[in-house]
């Protein structure tokens, strides 16, 4: 293998496929990366074996060839090269590839490529297109409330129903649930799958803001979906189980409708977090009344904050606990201008929608206090 690429493409690459770098498996080779020559470039692969990420540059090749080499450390010494250097990559032997930029030069030690897992790559007919602008907004509103506990496996995934032209994501812990729907380009069968969330997370970061589609392969025979866009490919496993019937949680009726602006709530959060952070993290809400709007209190041994947030209510008013970074993680992620926010008493759960946008809603179960 004889090879010649540009530092800035190669480090682009390296920080694409880094990510599904295992950094505790028994297997050493997964610690590396797969160098290739591929389709008159260079095909750089990770894996962890739960994600597989797959990265193609531009290159000059003087002759075919493929090795593994520690990716940490080949990050580290890409990254250290001025970013205008044509880097030389050459295989010496069977596992020592030779770096060259510049008056910079320097060995490692790889291990065979033989020894790498194999990452299925796009080939198969697409099952469906998702606009990645559309996609991407939809990741960001739901994979943040999967669990991250292993306790339940099932929730740190992500259920991805398809359903002729429509996908709905959702996402859930023991506390939250968030859904969202977005239109998809190609009709399919109704389907299902879990996704893991942190296979999401890391298609969140390689997807742009563009209509430009990604498509999306499913192999339910081998338990697995592909992501394809120019130049990138992330395959996941999928993961077996019954996803839990979120919409029986979902309030069908409501006492209390507040309407508000999302970042001034969010400003008066804040720092009712930071008090609360130092005690149980409770945050309470107190709606309507003689204020009319919304008062965040928060208190603990270090102190305590009051905040007033103007917001206009129907029904009830009520007071209601929630646990401060539930709170803050749906006012953060959900950049939607004005919510509404639906109640049901101090002891029923939360229910936030952007307004006018009935494609989405997320439910946040509240905290009990003493008073």
């Amino acid at each position: 293998m004889k090879l010649s690429v540009m530092q800035e493409n190669l480090a682009r690459g390296m920080s694409v496929v880094s990510r599904a770098v295992s950094s505790r498996s028994t297997l050493p080779v997964l610690a590396n990366v797969l160098l290739r020559t591929e389709d008159a470039g260079l095909k750089l692969t990770a894996t962890n074996l739960e994600i597989g990420i797959t990265c193609w540059i531009p290159g000059r090749i003087d002759s075919e060839g493929a090795t593994t080499i520690p990716a940490r450390l080949l990050t580290d010494l890409v990254s250290a090269l001025p970013s205008s250097e044509r880097v030389d990559l050459e295989l010496v032997g069977t596992d020592t590839l030779h770096i060259r930029a510049g008056r910079f030069a320097t060995h490692v030690k790889g291990i065979d490529a033989e020894e790498f897992p194999t990452i299925q790559t796009a080939g198969e007919r697409p099952t469906t297109r998702i606009s990645q602008k559309q996609l991407r907004r939809a990741l960001s509103e739901t994979t943040f409330a999967a669990a991250s506990d292993e306790a339940r496996p099932i929730l740190t995934g992500v259920l991805a129903k398809f359903e002729g032209d429509r996908l709905t994501l959702a996402a859930a812990d023991n506390y939250r649930i968030a859904v969202r729907s977005i239109d998809i380009l190609d009709p399919v069968e109704a389907v299902s799958v879990v996704i893991p969330a942190r296979s999401l997370h890391e298609l969140e970061r390689v997807l742009a803001d563009t209509d430009d589609p990604v498509e999306l392969v499913l192999a339910q025979a081998r338990n697995q979906v592909l992501f394809h866009l120019e130049g990138i490919d992330i395959v996941s496993r999928l993961i077996d189980g019954q996803f839990p019937n979120y919409q029986q949680v979902l309030p069908a009726t409501h006492a209390t409708t507040v309407e508000l602006d999302r970042e001034e709530l969010l400003r008066a959060v804040r720092p009712a977090a930071l008090i609360a952070s130092s005690s149980a993290n409770i945050v309470k809400l107190q709606i309507g009344g003689e204020g009319a709007g919304i008062t965040v209190t928060a208190a603990a041994e270090v102190g305590d904050y009051t905040g007033e947030v103007e917001a206009t209510v129907e029904g009830d008013p009520t007071t209601i606990a929630f646990n401060a970074r539930y709170l803050n993680d749906v006012l953060t992620n959900v950049t939607a201008d004005r919510f509404a926010l639906e109640l049901n008493g101090p002891l029923s759960p939360g229910v936030f929608r952007p307004l006018g946008d009935a494609a989405y809603v997320h439910v946040v179960m509240p905290v009990r206090t003493t008073s």
